[in-house]
């Protein structure tokens, strides 16, 4: 098994999240759009393009109660444990088990419809507390169990994972071995303790504009079976707590003839848009696209497609991640 560390440093109250990688992951919630009214006759009419909707944060279908926990100083759960090895010489990510073919979509919305909630909750007593690192290894066994079963667990009230030092001996504990993000290479994501294997969350400034949770990457070349996700220290304007997707409840809610459609025509994901003057001769085009591929696809452990104005839009090229 593979853990993938990542941490956050404007998050919630001190939890750890085990998520594990379950296909009904793949089949994420769209961004709702606004409906527009047929009765607008002048909107219907306007030269002026409507001003695209503000972006915000989902909501949530259920959120627990707020505890509001106090974590250590920063020098305090930053501070890496020097007697332990150095391991961030870490194995790649592990290849996907990519299998698309013959999905009945009905019957796995079936099958989903049966899966419990998630995530599963874990709340540490006293006792529990005290135990440090060893609740984790006396109880690995069923904490994987609880895993697979729910497909996430929320560990709550565990002093331990409050700090780098914790945080691993947590998931040494559970005998996880840690890999690179399958987009290493791309430089998106940071790392917040190198020697202990943990990054830090997407926080790139060019990226600030868009709402980014906190998430495991996941392509059709590599994927991290489980991740773990923790916050060190509270959001200091506001918000600032976890959002767990529960696949199966997702999967499982969908329109079925929407869920059908997005199967057969298998949706792509463009990861670069570029928009380039329609006017542009054929030959320059086809240069452009190649000089494109010379320079994304390195960054990138995906096998990507470059398509002209597959979108409507005269003269851009999109770069979409291929065969999903």
């Amino acid at each position: 098994m593979s853990i993938l560390g990542t941490m956050r440093f404007t998050g919630s109250i001190l939890t750890a999240c085990l998520a594990f990688s379950a296909s009904a992951a793949a089949f994420a919630p769209a961004a709702k759009h606004s409906k527009h009214s047929l009765a607008s006759t002048s909107a219907r009419f306007s030269t002026t393009a409507p001003s695209p909707p503000e972006r915000v944060a989902p909501a949530s279908g259920w959120e627990p109660e707020w505890e509001d926990r106090e974590g250590l100083s920063e020098p305090d759960f930053m501070a890496s444990n020097m007697g332990k090895p150095d391991i961030a010489g870490m194995w790649e990510c592990p290849l996907t088990r990519w299998d698309s073919d013959g999905i009945d979509v009905a019957k796995a919305q079936k099958e989903a419809a049966k899966a419990p909630h998630c995530p599963s909750e874990m709340r540490a007593s006293a006792a529990e507390n005290a135990m440090g690192a060893e609740y984790f290894s006396k109880n690995k066994v069923k904490i994987k169990a609880e895993l697979l079963k729910y497909g996430a667990i929320w560990f709550r009230g565990f002093d331990l994972m409050k700090s780098v030092q914790g945080y691993r001996d947590m998931h040494e504990a559970l005998g996880m071995d840690p890999c690179l993000d399958p987009l290493h290479s791309s430089g998106l994501r940071k790392f917040a303790s190198e020697r202990d294997a943990l990054y830090e969350e997407v926080n790139k400034p060019s990226l600030r504009g868009h709402y980014i949770g906190l998430h495991c990457e996941s392509t059709a070349k590599r994927t991290a079976a489980f991740a773990g996700f923790v916050c060190f220290k509270k959001a200091t304007e506001g918000g600032g707590r976890f959002l767990v997707a529960d696949g199966a409840a997702i999967l499982a809610e969908m329109d079925t003839a929407v869920l059908q459609k997005l199967y057969d025509r298998k949706i792509r994901i463009s990861v670069s848009n570029l928009d380039i003057p329609p006017s542009f001769p054929g030959f320059v085009k086809e240069g452009i696209k190649e000089l494109v591929d010379a320079a994304v696809a390195p960054k990138f452990d995906m096998d990507l497609e470059m398509i002209y104005e597959s979108d409507g839009k005269p003269g851009r090229l999109q770069v979409r991640i291929f065969g999903i």
